[in-house]
């Protein structure tokens, strides 16, 4: 498969490409599992705002530029490429901005959306419960009617970004009698509301990348709903599509992390020759990176057509979960005992993208979990694509 460019495509390239080359922060931010890189996260979403960066594929009336998914590509490519930050607020421009487009009113999206694209308001996901994680369909949380309001009581865990989000978009139990996926209801709610117990949740690293949300008598307005009442399967089944199979990863994501793998194996290739699995496992990611951007270059001109993303969004998935293990674990095998050092240790080496190789192999270890567990996608993909029983 050969790539061709328009010119049109390759303006939009360049005009992205100067415009980072002159923005980019050229220190690396604090992670944004802290106050203060949160903070600064927020401030470099309202730059990439003030430019109509943050969220390409958008209307122009919220603040985007009308893209298309060929385009959002071509920027991400850049975007990675010049080592810009990672976007404090992927969970409201990536999952849930596609998902209001499409089902939210007028009003809330006049509402939401420029506030969600300059980094006013940042998003955390209310999903996973502790008896509910990838199997949503067992969320027990309840929303109950009253008037004009939902009182919602309940507990949600794993929210990303909860610590010092301001919203949260979650799945709610409208219909106490229901059971599986019929009953839920999808509702967006401030998380300053009376009632709102949040807990910080860490992660390997010592951060608090989670948090467990714990709702008592909490009322929202039932203008806050997303889509009709006890339709909130199908909501979430079209943010699941984006967090799986196309937006929340983008190919260039991995792509950078394999020409850092391959400069990390040529910078250290006498020691790393002496076990040959490693120059396979590199090869095989670079490999693999390149893989999985041609196939999402092919879904986007499939959805471009008009196509929807089904059920393969759950071999993209597993797919790109497993890249990122196989990369983070490869350059760890190559850094040795060097590998275990914190990035700002003055032995710890060539590091690699981000906040280091050792910051993203922690990372990459949830890969295989969130956006729905790698088993639970084998069940879709065993069901759904293959048609086999479920027994």
């Amino acid at each position: 498969m050969r790539l061709q460019y328009t010119e049109r495509q390759k303006q939009f390239r360049q005009e992205i490409r100067d415009w980072l080359a002159a923005h980019v922060p050229k220190q690396t931010l604090p992670s944004f599992d802290t106050a203060e890189g949160f903070e600064a996260h927020r401030q470099w979403e309202a730059r990439l705002f003030e430019g109509r960066w943050s969220a390409v594929t958008w209307p122009a009336a919220y603040g985007g530029r009308g893209c298309d998914l060929i385009e959002w590509l071509i920027f991400e490519e850049e975007y990675w490429a010049a080592g810009a930050p990672l976007r404090v607020n992927q969970n409201g421009v990536f999952l849930l901005a596609p998902t209001l487009i499409e089902y939210g009113t007028p009003e809330q999206k006049a509402r939401f959306l420029p506030r969600m694209a300059s980094g006013q308001d940042v998003w955390a996901q209310g999903w996973s419960e502790p008896g509910a994680g990838s199997d949503m369909a067992a969320i027990r949380s309840k929303a109950i009617r009253d008037g004009d309001e939902y009182v919602i009581n309940g507990q949600k865990i794993w929210s990303t970004r909860a610590v010092w989000a301001d919203w949260l978009f979650g799945m709610f139990r409208t219909d106490p009698e229901s059971s599986r996926h019929h009953g839920l209801t999808f509702i967006l709610l401030p998380l300053n509301l009376p009632g709102i117990t949040i807990r910080p949740i860490k992660q390997l690293n010592g951060l608090p990348g989670f948090a467990e949300i714990f709702f008592d008598d909490v009322r929202v307005p039932v203008a806050n709903r997303l889509g009709d009442e006890g339709a909130g399967w199908n909501v979430a089944m079209a943010t699941a599509g984006f967090e799986r199979g196309l937006m929340l990863r983008s190919p260039a994501r991995f792509q950078q992390t394999a020409r850092h793998l391959v400069e990390l194996y040529l910078q250290n290739q006498a020691s790393a020759d002496a076990d040959p699995g490693i120059r396979d496992a590199v090869i095989k990611s670079w490999m693999d990176a390149e893989a999985y951007a041609l196939a999402t270059y092919r879904t986007a001109s499939r959805l471009g057509k008009g196509a929807k993303i089904g059920a393969e969004a759950s071999t993209n998935k597993i797919f790109w979960s497993e890249l990122d293990l196989l990369m983070h674990e490869t350059a760890m095998r190559i850094l040795g005992p060097l590998g275990e050092l914190m990035p700002d240790a003055p032995d710890a080496g060539v590091q690699g993208p981000g906040h280091g190789w050792l910051d993203g192999f922690l990372f990459a270890q949830a890969g295989p979990i969130y956006a729905g567990t790698n088993e639970i996608q084998r069940n879709i993909i065993a069901e759904r694509m293959l048609g086999l029983p479920r027994s």
